[in-house]
């Protein structure tokens, strides 16, 4: 049996390799390349291609047949595929071609919660390209980190946030959480936080797609602790090669003396959020994800 140490190197030569080819290749053909590792990841080895199908069923009903949710399926490890190339790849993008494929929605609120010197918390989800939008802020100017967990695999984990700091995004790791988040806070930085997956016993347990799922209480119990905005939004892929980024207005953030319950009203808030824009573009979320394992 192959030991981890072994597989873990190959992991990270094959991580390098695909890096090193795509950043050879014209852009579009780049992430055309990242289209068809997607296809190869579900239709020929079917990498939690059951998983996929059986989140989509279970969330969708009858919605969609099950030739539309293979399809669904399919264009979701497309649009996965994609964002991995195009994370490879952000760090040689100038803002004028940023600029070129990405039109903006609600850049406003930024603004307005920089004003209060505050910082702000903005959570988001594994949706559309959402490594393009720590890129695009940090272009813009806007001081930006992102909480990030480690990877099993540390090569590919270092790798990774390398490639962030290449782009002017700032790191605050998983272990060191609560002291690098409220210093970002109080620089007046925005942080960053995924927050769509099982958060286990641990969790806030909300509504999502019908079923309680457990949601990760840092973005809201972070928000109300620094008295910080917080607020979400997401990168919609416009077809092959163009993006949307789109943010909302700051949720209430006013405490109400109940901290439990503020911290599952905010996340429920966020999570609806989520859900709507995934309703709309069912194709551009990862599903491969368990993300209903800890309430199912």
């Amino acid at each position: 049996m192959m030991t981890r140490k072994i597989k873990h190197l190959i992991e990270y030569i094959f991580t390098v390799s695909v890096i090193f080819l795509v950043r050879l290749v014209p852009y579009r053909l780049a992430i055309s390349l990242g289209a068809f590792l997607g296809y190869v990841v579900y239709e020929v080895i079917g990498i939690r291609r059951e998983v996929t199908l059986k989140n989509l069923r279970d969330s969708f009903g009858d919605k969609y047949s099950e030739e539309e949710l293979q399809r669904i399926g399919l264009d979701a490890y497309r649009n996965f595929g994609r964002s991995v190339v195009e994370y490879a790849l952000y760090d040689k993008l100038s803002l004028e071609k940023m600029k070129g494929i990405i039109t903006e929605e609600g850049f406003e609120y930024f603004d307005e919660v920089r004003k209060k010197r505050k910082g702000a918390i903005w959570v988001t989800g594994h949706f559309g390209s959402w490594e393009l939008a720590g890129a695009y802020l940090a272009k813009r100017g806007y001081p930006i980190d992102f909480l990030v967990g480690e990877q099993h695999n540390l090569r590919v984990d270092n790798l990774m946030n390398k490639q962030r700091q290449r782009m002017g995004i700032g790191i605050i790791k998983m272990g060191t959480a609560a002291r690098g988040i409220l210093k970002s806070l109080k620089n007046n930085h925005l942080v960053a936080m995924l927050s769509d997956q099982d958060a286990g016993s641990d969790g806030a347990i909300v509504d999502f797609f019908g079923r309680p799922v457990s949601t990760p209480k840092g973005p809201a119990a972070f928000a109300l602790k620094a008295g910080s905005p917080l607020f979400t939004g997401f990168v919609v892929r416009k077809g092959k090669y163009r993006h949307h980024i789109v943010i909302y207005p700051p949720f209430n953030c006013e405490p109400s003396g109940d901290k439990e319950k503020d911290i599952k009203d905010l996340t429920q808030a966020y999570t609806s959020k989520l859900e709507e824009i995934i309703r709309e573009h069912p194709d551009q979320w990862f599903w491969p994800h368990r993300r209903w394992k800890s309430t199912s």
